[in-house]
């Protein structure tokens, strides 16, 4: 389906100047501060999660320290200190952390110690899909077309085994199950792209079928996926952030999303001030993305976007990172997603993960406010794959007079 004749964006103006000049600055500020949290003793390129991170008591957080902050550089256009001998050596490194079937695993964590869903194999399967979704991105960013190990992905192109598995996506958590399927879409769509003809053609399939369930259980009155939504705010903000993860689904295939204007219209009710790294990241992502797409409050569109702009910038810590949320009096600590007796450390440090999150939302937002401009005459490089950080083709947006 052709994509609409979308409207002209302006040319930054004398205003925008000094926010670009911002950005810029504080490019150069988190760039420092990836450099610092190189691990003693380890490749160049394997970074610490934080300041707070001991990397001889938490050896395996090295790994989400090291996608992520590869990520952020590539994100920022800079992996110089990575040239190539160097990236072959990280992406080494990298493949050291994945077992026989092809999933990364984060040394250290053990059945004891985690917990996503009562299931065992249900937490273990978010685990694995979320650390190898992002373990693959950055090997794709130090070396791009190295062909990825998915066996462990090869039972769901069975169509019995595929029906099965999303019978069991529980949407009354629309939010885990969003991630589930967007690192299941990022891994068959990895598969069609190095596969034979025979998995191209049984990956066609099993993209039918993810259509075909997803079309079966959106909310026409909001564009989103789970239940309850309407019971209370936090439900369906919940529900948003879920199913942002799904729409990259649509954009990866070129299909016109069902109901995107009522998501749009939902995300411009949320006000444009910093909430956590996540949020912030799935708001801005689907605004911007429907600012492409379709022909619908575009202009309060720019204007929410402009107005979180400065927000995220001034929410840079003083050592050049980002932090996930301030600390506080009843903020729990931050872990590593599913390792609840694992690796904590308090709110409010800025550490790898919330640091290419917030990077993610202003690229995108001076993407969208300045197509082209990017600072140090640095291409913003989003990542290929889907998932946090995908952006839509270029063929996708609009074009500057």
């Amino acid at each position: 389906m052709p994509l609409p004749t979308l409207e002209p964006i302006r040319h930054a103006t004398l205003a925008d100047t000094p926010v670009q000049a911002a950005i810029a600055s504080a490019r150069t500020r988190t760039l420092n501060w990836l450099t610092s949290m190189q691990a003693e003793g380890q490749p160049a390129g394997v970074l610490r999660v934080s300041a707070a991170h001991d990397p001889v008591r938490w050896p395996g957080m090295l790994l989400p320290g090291t996608y992520n902050g590869t990520l952020a550089r590539a994100l920022l256009g800079d992996l110089s200190p990575l040239e190539s001998p160097q990236a072959r050596t990280l992406v080494t490194w990298l493949l050291a952390q994945r077992h026989a079937d092809g999933v990364f695993r984060i040394q250290g964590m053990h059945n004891d110690a985690v917990f996503k869903k009562p299931d065992l194999a249900e937490t273990w399967g978010y685990i694995d899909f979320h650390v190898t979704n992002y373990s693959l991105a950055a090997i794709d960013s130090l070396a791009p077309g190295l062909r990825p190990q998915l066996d462990f992905v090869r039972p769901l192109l069975d169509p019995l085994h595929l029906k099965a598995w999303l019978a069991e996506r529980d949407l009354r958590d629309p939010w885990l199950e969003g991630n589930n399927i967007v690192n299941l879409g990022s891994f068959l769509l990895a598969l069609q792209q190095s596969g034979d003809a025979a998995t191209q053609a049984t990956v066609r399939r099993a993209k039918d079928i993810l259509f075909d369930w997803h079309d079966r259980l959106q909310e026409p009155s909001t564009g989103f996926w789970g239940v309850g939504q309407h019971a209370d705010p936090l439900r369906l903000l919940h529900a948003m952030a879920g199913s942002m993860h799904n729409y990259h689904l649509w954009y990866a295939a070129g299909r016109s999303l069902p109901f995107q204007d009522r998501a749009v219209d939902y995300c411009l009710t949320q006000p444009p001030r910093v909430h956590s790294a996540c949020i912030d990241v799935d708001l801005v992502d689907l605004l911007v993305h429907a600012h492409w797409q379709i022909d619908h409050r575009r202009g309060e569109i720019r204007q929410w976007l402009r107005a979180l702009l400065p927000e995220l910038l001034a929410f840079q810590n003083a050592d050049g990172g980002f932090a996930d949320v301030r600390d506080g009096p009843g903020i729990p600590p931050r872990r590593q997603d599913g390792w609840v007796q694992g690796y904590a450390e308090p709110q409010g440090l800025s550490n790898t993960f919330a640091t290419w999150f917030r990077w993610i939302a202003i690229a995108m937002i001076a993407e969208c406010l300045w197509p082209g401009w990017s600072p140090a005459d640095k291409p913003w490089r989003f990542r290929s794959s889907i998932g946090i950080g995908y952006c839509q083709p270029a063929s996708g947006r609009p074009t500057a007079p």
